[in-house]
């Protein structure tokens, strides 16, 4: 039995054991990527990043995400290589004759379908569930919509700043007397996304089990609603909820203090946290006060308990304030930009910055999967290809003859 309980500060002890020869854990399926704007990418970014080979089904000439800004040096847009890494992409226009035929061709030797259009579009092209499951009866599709598969907003279109306000999240988000705001990332998409994930892992996991495929709904709505911790269960019940900016209802220090050079977010959860903390601060003789003593105490007297960290981080420097606070074992860190997280090098331990050619042949520092697997190590492997670079190969795959394809480029079904 292995006894060792080091702690290792590098790479090499974790990945001791790894492969060399696959991509990723879920090295040998395939999925199709029938996705449009963020949500239904994220997904499958996801499933080829843990190996899978994922198919981008694109409209051939495809200029979605290639807004900028661009990656500079690269002329490419930062937010198809952020979800388009690591797949293959075919041109293929499924509003037009013959393009289903050829899909369906795909889906035959698919494991994994996933689509973010509106309910009811890939029926209208002939492509929806029950025609996948013709030629593919255990294949596994995922919908990911603004309000799922069924229900009174179905058919409503969804998106991830109208998502928070729908789910109540955009409410509660914002300073205490200001208006509310939405989160400045893709929130709503990025859970949708990973719920998406979780639903197709667990499909697969049913499928070799038994055989059987299955539909899988995901809503960006109920997706936000469940990471909303709860608060859905209080809303439900009448307890009031209300706008926090950077404080916690709950836990008292906790939130950002202006030091000499910027901010510093502290959390100090626990009343031994406290007595920590009046320590380093130079206020010993608060750590058993009346009004300090207990958290319960000190969300009752929340301004003065603030002001007394406010007015010791203001004199020091976020790397002093952090430091100090590290060495007592209480939990803070410097409000840092994107550009300053990019160049942190536990960032880049992690390899969350990964130096990626791109389809042009310059590079740029991609982001990199969260989840590493000992055995089986995930990376970013390519760039985002060209929209419909990998038709022909992916045509000669499934043994298009040249004369369908003629027809299909007549038709302008492939591109």
């Amino acid at each position: 039995m292995d006894t060792d309980t080091s702690t290792p500060t590098d790479a090499t002890a974790f990945y001791a054991d790894a492969r060399a020869d696959l991509p990723g854990p879920l090295h040998g399926v395939r999925v199709l990527d029938v996705t449009k704007v963020w949500s239904g990418p994220v997904a499958s970014c996801v499933l080829a990043d843990l190996g899978a080979d994922v198919l981008r089904v694109e409209m051939p000439g495809n200029r979605e995400g290639l807004m900028p800004p661009h990656i500079p040096g690269t002329g490419l847009s930062w937010f198809r290589q952020s979800v388009h890494r690591n797949k293959r992409s075919i041109g293929l226009d499924l509003r037009r004759p013959g393009a289903a035929e050829v899909f369906l061709r795909l889906v035959a030797t698919a494991d994994v379908v996933v689509e973010n259009y509106k309910p009811g579009t890939l029926d209208a092209w002939g492509v929806g569930y029950r025609a996948c499951r013709q030629v593919r009866p255990d294949v596994v599709l995922v919908s990911i919509s603004g309000y799922g598969q069924y229900g009174p907003d179905a058919a409503r279109p969804g998106y991830d700043p109208t998502t928070q306000a729908a789910a109540g999240w955009m409410s509660l988000n914002g300073e205490p007397d200001g208006a509310p705001l939405k989160a400045p990332t893709f929130l709503a998409d990025d859970i949708a996304g990973l719920h998406a994930v979780i639903g197709a892992l667990a499909a697969l996991r049913h499928r070799d089990r038994t055989g059987e495929g299955q539909h899988v709904d995901v809503s960006m709505l109920d997706a936000l609603l469940f990471s909303s911790n709860g608060y859905l269960t209080l809303g439900a019940t009448g307890v009031p909820l209300r706008r926090w900016g950077d404080q916690a209802d709950f836990v008292v220090p906790a939130g950002c203090f202006r030091c000499a050079d910027g901010h510093v977010y502290v959390a100090v959860a626990l009343d031994r946290s406290w007595r920590r903390l009046a320590e380093v601060v130079g206020r010993p003789e608060l750590a058993r006060a009346p009004g300090y003593a207990t958290n319960e105490e000190r969300r009752d007297n929340r301004a003065e308990v603030n002001a007394v960290l406010a007015g010791w981080c203001a004199e020091r420097t976020c790397a002093d304030v952090v430091a100090a606070l590290d060495d007592a074992g209480i939990t803070a860190e410097r409000v840092r930009t994107f550009a300053d997280a990019a160049a942190d090098p536990q960032v880049r331990a992690r390899a969350m910055v990964q130096q990626t050619v791109l389809a042009n042949g310059s590079t740029a520092p991609l982001t990199g999967p969260a989840v590493k697997f000992s055995r089986t190590p995930t990376a970013v492997r390519a760039g985002a290809p060209e929209p419909g670079a990998d038709t022909e190969q992916i045509l000669d795959e499934l043994k298009v003859d040249a004369a369908t394809r003629a027809r299909l480029r007549a038709e302008r079904a492939i591109g």
